[in-house]
Parts: C-alpha cells; sequence; structure tokens
C-alpha cells in the first residue's frame, strides 16, 4: 500500500473528519464568546463600575515612566516594561464563559444520551430459521 491510499485512508476516517469539524466550530464559537464579552458583558460590567472603562489600558508600567504613558499601546511601543492585567482579565472572563458554555453542552450531551439508554428497547424479533429449529426440536422431544 502506498503512502498516499495510506494517507487517504486515515484523512477519510470518520475521526478525523469529525476532529476538524470540530476544530473549525470551535474557532467560530471562540469569536462569539469574544464577542459577547467585548461588546455585551464588559459594557455593562464598566457601567456598574460607574463609566467608561476601558480594560484594556488597565496596566501598572514597571520601572521608570518617563513620559508618563497612560495608554499601553504607547508604553509597549516606548518599550517600557508594563503589567497588563486588564487584558489578561477580558482573556480570563471569555476562558471562563466559553468552559462554561462548553460545561453546559457537555452536560446537556449526557443528558441526552442518559434517556436514549434508559428508553426500552425492545427485544429483536427471533428469527425465523432459530424459529424454526425451536419448533423441531420441541417437536422431536414430544415423540422421544
Amino acid at each position: 500500500m502506498s503512502i498516499i491510499q495510506e494517507f487517504k485512508e486515515f484523512a477519510i476516517k470518520g475521526n478525523v473528519m469529525d476532529l476538524a469539524i470540530g476544530v473549525i466550530i470551535g474557532g467560530a464559537f471562540g469569536k462569539i464568546i469574544d464577542s459577547m464579552v467585548k461588546d455585551l458583558l464588559m459594557p455593562i460590567i464598566s457601567w456598574i463600575l460607574g463609566g467608561e472603562v476601558d480594560y484594556t489600558n488597565w496596566f501598572v508600567v514597571l520601572g521608570d515612566n518617563p513620559n508618563n504613558l497612560s495608554n499601553l499601546a504607547a508604553a509597549q511601543e516606548a518599550g517600557l516594561n508594563v503589567f497588563a492585567y486588564g487584558n489578561f482579565i477580558t482573556v480570563l472572563i471569555n476562558f471562563l464563559l466559553l468552559a462554561w458554555v462548553v460545561f453546559l453542552l457537555v452536560k446537556m450531551m449526557n443528558r441526552l444520551r442518559k434517556q436514549e439508554e434508559a428508553a426500552p428497547v425492545e427485544p429483536a424479533p427471533t428469527p425465523e430459521d432459530v424459529q424454526l429449529l425451536r419448533e423441531i426440536r420441541d417437536e422431536l422431544k414430544k415423540q422421544g
């Protein structure tokens, strides 16, 4: 078997395709969570904290700040050593929300699987040849 044929078999297997689809959907889902945090939750949190708060500009300069830069991008461009905790908070909230949604999805899938397993399964009808053999056996027992 050539290496190309082996690769085709590997790539066409269901698990590889499922994984690829999962990665693509996961990337899109991550963008949805990013937007939810950035566009929906952070403005609400900002409003609760009392105004227009740009979390990406929450940082502390570690060391000297000779020009008193108050913008993170400007401080990084100037080569200052900055502790950018605001951006980390945003990413952390994104992660927690994504993890929560994935947890809820897994929980829902497990519940659906349990319902499928709990559904009574009717036994498969006995095949005709097996039924015929049983009848022959029973007749032979009656005669003998």
